[in-house]
């Protein structure tokens, strides 16, 4: 039934679902993982770094985290072309209002300019969707820390923390056990329950920091303050999940062997 409509990008199937968006959808979910927590002092981003090849050269040192101006960033799963097209975008949009108005622009009035860009392209023939999910996180005078995300069909949604990408609902299954309806973490916290997450859900033997790469945002002397955090502390947050782990498995070896 499906080879009927999805030849089309603006076509609706009997069921009234659009094929081009679901399979956008789908694309996104074999890209790498990126997860967002909004704490009580900052905004963390924790992304997975597929595989590359070891001839290219490292001059950009981020693949999938983006800075779009000083009080916002983001990160993406899906395909790296449309991803670059789209955060260019979400660049100007936001030079334009600073431009004009002398101000930042609020975060989520970009998320939304930008998710009126990406339904166009789910309405008008000879275009497809975009295949990119995106996680933004960003602070602004009016609702302070904000973490967003945003899919192709430009459907978005505000969130205290969530998924994108290889093994997001798994992930998102975790964070809702972690967290409670209305706590939120400090940033110490939510990195390491970052780690934990990833660690549980990602398709390897062991979490490297090779493999992940995360940024946070937080605000300083009334400035956003935007880092990502370099190997050497990703692996400081992996060791020290390892070792709790580690402990636990050993008090609960201890436990089963007082019963028996």
């Amino acid at each position: 039934m499906a080879r009927r409509y999805d030849s089309r990008t603006t076509i609706f199937s009997p069921e009234g679902r659009l094929y081009q968006v679901e399979y956008a959808m789908e694309a996104i979910s074999h890209a790498g993982t990126c997860l967002g927590i909004l704490a009580k002092d900052g905004i963390l981003l924790a992304a997975e770094k597929r595989d590359t090849n070891k001839l290219l050269d490292n001059v950009v040192f981020s693949e999938k985290i983006y800075k779009l101006n000083e009080d916002m960033v983001c990160s993406v799963a899906g395909i790296t072309s449309d991803a670059n097209v789209l955060t260019n975008e979400l660049r100007l949009i936001a030079q334009r209002y600073q431009l004009n108005y002398g101000e930042p622009m609020p975060c989520e009035q970009l998320v939304s300019y930008l998710c009126d860009i990406k339904q166009a392209y789910t309405q008008y023939g000879g275009k497809r969707p975009f295949g990119v999910s995106i996680l933004y996180m960003g602070w602004d005078k009016h609702y302070g820390y904000q973490l967003y995300q945003s899919d192709p069909s430009g459907n978005y949604g505000g969130w205290k923390a969530t998924c994108i990408g290889h093994n997001a609902p798994a992930a998102v299954s975790a964070l809702k056990q972690e967290l409670n309806e209305n706590e939120l973490k400090t940033l110490s916290q939510a990195e390491d329950l970052a780690v934990k997450i990833l660690s549980k859900t990602l398709d390897m033997t062991k979490l490297t920091a090779e493999k992940v790469e995360m940024a946070t945002l937080t605000r300083e002397n009334d400035k956003t303050v935007i880092k990502i955090l370099s190997n050497d502390e990703v692996e400081k947050l992996i060791k020290k999940y390892e070792k709790i782990e580690a402990e636990l498995e050993a008090a609960k070896k201890e436990k089963l062997g007082l019963k028996s």
